[in-house]
């Protein structure tokens, strides 16, 4: 009998069946805008210090940068810098300069000094910006509010005491000739102004001016202020509280420091202050 031929399939006719995979659903991505994640306070503090150590690159011919500068000017002894032999309570003329990170209080101490003590004969020493006015304010009272242009102009022709670029075409300064005017008339003039500002001004001035650095009691209480004055947004809020904590760095280099967790003891230890300094 013949022997038949085996029968051999081909293996692609064998039809194993095909595993069983299972996938499950992953959870779908949260819009782009729900992960966006605000940087942490360092990094926005090392931002801001790259930005100025940039811009002083910039302009190394200076010796200055020109986001803080103190114009270049001799001191004045002119008439206005009315003779001793009385006090600057009696005489007037004596330079007060108050700094503090955004929402410190620092305003709010001054505006109470001169309302309660008139006798102390301070003048606000209108300080130039930028910015858009805010809520109230009106030009030539907070402020002496200029377009970038002409606050440029301005620094071209020297006529700032300092003057800082805060952010881009973000300016703040004053004027030599606002100083002088209110001197002139007897007054004990307030630099209500940035640390950067405060810490020019008393270069400038020395001994005849007195700095002093509001300080808040913590970063956290810092940004519940910011919160409650419902004037920035939350990126502007995180942007002061990292610039906030830049400037704290500056505290020590003011005469005198006043930490603002009580608003009534801190006013009343800046008046202790401006007196003893206007009565010598």
């Amino acid at each position: 009998m013949p022997c038949k031929k085996p029968i051999i399939a081909h293996p692609a006719y064998h039809r194993l069946p095909l595993p069983i995979i299972a996938y499950h659903r992953l959870p779908q991505p949260l819009p782009r805008r729900s992960l966006r994640r605000l940087p942490h306070p360092q990094e926005r503090i090392q931002k801001i210090k790259t930005i100025m150590d940039k811009l002083s690159s910039d302009h190394p011919t200076t010796g200055t940068s020109p986001v803080t500068q103190i114009q270049k000017a001799v001191p004045s002894t002119a008439s206005h810098d009315i003779p001793s032999g009385d006090s600057l309570l009696q005489r007037g003329g004596g330079r007060l300069i108050f700094s503090a990170p955004s929402g410190s209080g620092k305003s709010t101490i001054v505006q109470w000094l001169m309302q309660e003590h008139p006798e102390l004969r301070l003048a606000f020493s209108i300080s130039c910006t930028t910015r858009a006015p805010r809520g109230t304010e009106q030009n030539g009272v907070e402020y002496i509010f200029l377009s970038p242009e002409a606050f440029k102009e301005k620094i071209k022709n020297g006529e700032f005491l300092e003057y800082e670029e805060v952010y881009e075409n973000r300016f703040y300064g004053t004027l030599k000739s606002q100083v002088e005017s209110q001197t002139a008339a007897g007054q004990n003039v307030v630099f209500d102004v940035d640390v950067k500002g405060g810490c020019n001004i008393k270069k400038f001035y020395g001994d005849r001016a007195l700095s002093i650095f509001i300080q808040p009691p913590s970063i956290e209480e810092l940004r519940r202020r910011l919160v409650d004055r419902q004037t920035d947004s939350a990126e502007a809020i995180e942007n002061r509280l990292a610039k906030a904590s830049y400037e704290l760095t500056f505290a020590d280099k003011f005469d005198r420091i006043i930490v603002n967790d009580n608003l009534e003891k801190a006013e009343q230890e800046a008046y202790e202050i401006v007196k003893e300094f206007i009565e010598r």
